[in-house]
């Protein structure tokens, strides 16, 4: 009965048998896939986490160097020079205060951080940071804001001929003092605009009305409210 299973196979003749024919043993290997790859996906693996470095506040020459701080609101910067630049990097829910006249200081890569100064020779500098806060005492000429989300900008009575340059940035604020009751109009800088070609040039207006506050630093609340485009009066 085993007769039927064998029909419509071939023999196997001596060339087809490895054992008797040398020349099928030296042929090419099988396949075999490289390390590393799955089903036709190479394998990746996860990158390794962020090392924490320690917190640094050293002087190096005429830079104050500020670093990696993280919780700390007792960072002061005292006996600085007109010629010193002060640098604060990837720091977080800190504050940092300087003491005396600088020529400058730029807060990089910051989170939820607060700078106070005196003045400046140069200019006061943002890049890439999260919900910051920055109060100047006397005077700086500029306010540079890049990449940044997150801008509160207290100014003093002697600041108010500062010239804010922004780009790549959000929810920026500028709190204007009102006379010597120590309130503030908090003023929004543009974020959105309008374009419209006019011949062969372009006009550009902010495409959202002015917003006002008024800011009492008694009470620590936005005592008043109004938008030019709907009028609110609280």
């Amino acid at each position: 009965m085993y007769g039927v299973c064998l029909l419509g196979l071939k023999k196997v003749t001596s060339e087809m048998q490895t054992h008797k024919n040398p020349s099928l043993r030296s042929g090419p290997a099988p396949y075999k896939a490289p390390s590393g790859i799955t089903n036709g996906t190479k394998s990746v693996s996860a990158p390794s986490a962020a090392v924490a470095k320690p917190p640094s506040f050293v002087r190096d020459g005429k830079k104050w160097l500020i670093e990696y701080q993280k919780g700390n609101s007792n960072l002061v910067v005292e006996d600085a020079e007109m010629n010193n630049v002060v640098y604060m990097f990837r720091c977080e829910n800190s504050t940092l205060q300087i003491k005396g006249k600088i020529n400058s200081v730029v807060m990089d890569s910051c989170k939820k951080c607060s700078l106070v100064f005196d003045s400046l020779v140069a200019s006061a500098e943002f890049v890439n940071c999260q919900s910051v806060q920055m109060q100047v005492l006397g005077k700086v000429p500029t306010i540079s804001i890049d990449k940044t989300d997150g801008c509160q900008m207290y100014l003093s009575a002697d600041s108010l001929g500062v010239e804010i340059v922004s780009s790549k940035s959000s929810e920026m604020n500028v709190m204007i003092p009102k006379g010597t009751s120590g309130d503030y109009i908090e003023q929004p800088i543009p974020e959105q605009f309008k374009t419209l070609i006019k011949g062969e040039s372009l006009n550009t207006t902010c495409a959202v009305g002015q917003i006002f506050y008024r800011y009492s630093n008694e009470s620590k609340k936005i005592i008043s409210f109004r938008d030019t485009n709907k009028l609110i009066l609280n």
